[in-house]
């Protein structure tokens, strides 16, 4: 059990890439799902076509200098990797160099094979990370992913608080509501049976009056026969 938790810790990292709004992103991490993981991809870019694995040797030591740490540059631009990279300064122009570019590069002309020998040489790794370094690394990593896990799990749990102290507040409110309603429903319906009971004196009153008036009217003419 203890080898199969050492082995687990000093997985082989690999370093990866892709480009992610105004940046190129890099990440060395054990698998793609982590890399996935660590730039907060909703998708597979992987399988889009939009991520991929690299063995630029910049890139990957970068990379394995900061194991789990996303890593970005100005997207299109070949500078280094680094933690805080500026906004790309020809956001508006690379439409249009690219163009440019096209139409200069000459059609049907095959490069020759030197310079295809030139650029496999230029993709080929000129250094390699020792075992050593690799478990570093890998225990870099680690580490990396349990701060960002302990930071996820303290963003979730603001935001828990969050959402427990707007449901309390809305409960509060809505009781405040709901007992506002009630006394007003009680004072209603007091006042209404008032009002029946007045309605039942006034209609008391004009048939006592009618009855008396009735009366004194009939004396009032016995007189003045």
């Amino acid at each position: 059990m203890p080898k199969q938790a050492k082995s687990r810790s000093t997985r082989k990292l690999k370093t990866y890439q892709t480009s992610l709004g105004f940046y190129d992103q890099a990440i060395a991490a054990p698998s793609m799902k982590a890399a996935l993981q660590a730039w907060g991809a909703s998708s597979n870019l992987f399988h889009q076509g939009a991520a991929k694995e690299t063995d630029d040797p910049d890139i990957v030591a970068a990379t394995m200098a900061k194991p789990g740490v996303v890593l970005r540059r100005p997207v299109g631009s070949d500078g280094p990797f680094t933690e805080s990279a500026e906004l790309p300064t020809d956001l508006g122009e690379g439409e249009g160099q690219s163009e440019r570019k096209l139409k200069s590069k000459p059609k049907g002309k095959p490069e020759s094979k030197s310079r295809k020998r030139t650029a496999r040489t230029a993709r080929k790794p000129s250094r390699k990370i020792d075992d050593q370094a690799a478990r570093k690394a890998a225990v870099s990593f680690e580490k990396e992913e349990r701060r960002r896990e302990a930071e996820r799990r303290k963003e979730e749990a603001a935001r828990a608080r969050e959402r427990a102290r707007r449901d309390k507040a809305v409960a509060t409110a809505q009781a405040a509501l709901d007992k506002a309603r009630r006394e007003h429903e009680s004072r209603s319906e007091e006042i209404e049976a008032e009002r029946a009971a007045l309605d039942a004196r006034a209609e008391a009153e004009q048939g006592r009056w009618d009855k008396q008036r009735t009366k004194l009217e009939q004396a009032l003419r016995r007189a003045r026969e």
